[in-house]
């Protein structure tokens, strides 16, 4: 594989590049230099190092798959000039925007690796220097036959790099802000960096990356809790543009025993609504073969989402809606690994 030992860093926002306003003392987004130069160990990286900045620069809480679909062009449109992209991204979406971008990019063949910072790299305790030097040799690193050592969407924070759409953004305060607590980290970095080389995805080489810009938004997530009202619920199954529902239930894949659920759940599948059923918790996976409650959500045509995060549900069906208008096509994807997004185990 030809090198080309240069890795494209991409600014689109974040606490990482914020600065303090003299006037209000609120953090803010500041030029791009100002990032390269509170990192003089810039010159230290034994890769050159291109930037791309968004401008103006965005808090990660206005991402959109516009946005996103922004990143894929700019990725797709420099993909044989670089051996890897670093995107600076802020925490609150990053999850969001790493499982997208896992779909978004058909047969990657390069790293594109996440990161960002929980205090601005300007300050005496930032994590950013860290999070973004090692963020950097990970995007060059290489086998010795050129090869990435890992050619996935991914996400590196304090330490831990994580596969993108088995991220989740775990904590506000700290700086080990994320975690996959379905799926082992792809490599730690300590002294040296210890890569789990079987568990990162392997692209096939000889095939091109195939890009997608295409999302379709028209899905809803919405939690069970003890008292929900069918009223409510009606109303945005009803909604005509609704294309599918992203529903987190109860440990395993349970939700309450209400008919008044259960039919309006298989009025929807039958509507054509794809119903994917994740569990609230932050570990483990949808078994719906388990209890009972479980078996009538099966047969209200709800599918076990396994051990998916929310973002990885959400952002994988936006990207089969916009490829397939058929909803039992959409069902059967979701039911597959098609990026390393879930460990298909138990009921198939």
């Amino acid at each position: 594989m030809t090198r080309t030992n240069k890795v494209l860093l991409i600014y689109t926002g974040g606490t990482i590049g914020m600065g303090h306003n003299k006037v209000t003392g609120a953090l803010e987004p500041l030029d791009f230099n100002h990032l390269v130069d509170n990192v003089p160990e810039f010159r230290l990286i034994p890769t050159e190092v291109d930037t791309y900045q968004f401008d103006p620069p965005i808090d990660s809480s206005d991402m959109t798959p516009q946005r996103w679909a922004q990143l894929v062009n700019i990725v797709s449109e420099r993909y044989d000039d670089y051996d890897g992209f670093v995107i600076l991204h802020g925490t609150d979406t990053m999850a969001f925007t790493a499982s997208a971008l896992s779909f978004m990019f058909e047969n990657l063949t390069k790293p594109i690796i996440l990161t960002g910072s929980q205090l601005p790299i300007g300050q005496l305790r930032t994590d950013g220097k860290e999070n973004l030097m090692t963020s950097l040799e990970l995007a060059s690193a290489h086998h010795a036959d050129g090869t990435p050592m890992v050619p996935e969407v991914c996400i590196y924070f304090s330490g831990h790099l994580l596969r993108g759409n088995r991220s989740t953004k775990q904590n506000a305060d700290e700086f080990n802000a994320f975690d996959s607590f379905n799926y082992p980290h792809l490599c730690e970095a300590g002294v040296n960096f210890t890569f789990d080389e079987h568990r990162i995805l392997k692209p096939d080489y000889t095939r091109p990356m195939i890009p997608h810009t295409d999302l379709n938004a028209n899905v809803v997530i919405f939690s069970l809790f003890p008292g929900i009202e069918d009223n409510i619920v009606k109303h945005v199954i009803d909604a005509p543009e609704l294309r599918s529902i992203v529903m987190r239930s109860y440990g395993s894949g349970n939700a309450p025993q209400k008919p008044w659920l259960m039919n309006m759940l298989k009025e929807a599948s039958r509507r054509g609504i794809v119903v994917v059923n994740i569990s609230q918790c932050i570990s483990g996976q949808v078994e719906m073969s388990r209890y009972d409650t479980g078996y009538q959500l099966k047969d209200a045509g709800v599918i076990s989402g396994y051990d998916s995060t929310v973002e990885a549900a959400v952002t994988k069906l936006m990207y089969l809606q916009a490829l397939y208008d058929d909803p039992e096509t959409i069902r059967q994807y979701m039911k597959k690994a098609i990026a390393g997004e879930i460990t298909i185990s138990g009921e198939k």
